[in-house]
């Protein structure tokens, strides 16, 4: 009975975002189905505190997918 009330009353998906400044330092967190207006949001695999005020690691980031299939794809004469 539980999975007909998921099915029912779907929530969108929270993503986890982290802000940037320039320097590629995390200034803060959040939680949100979409993505946040303005510059400096990226999409984060976790809200990890002990990233605030450093770099984040390379492996933090999530890989944005690609919109088209690779077979829709125009391929260069």
């Amino acid at each position: 009975m539980a999975s007909l009330w998921t099915l029912l009353f779907q929530r969108p998906r929270q993503r986890t975002y982290a802000r940037l400044d320039g320097d590629g330092k995390c200034l803060a967190f959040k939680q949100c189905a979409q993505p946040p207006g303005g510059s400096g949001w990226v999409q984060v695999s976790e809200a990890y505190l002990g990233w605030l005020g450093r770099t984040l690691p390379a492996n933090a980031r999530v890989c944005t997918r690609a919109k088209r299939r690779w077979q829709q794809r125009s391929l260069p004469a």
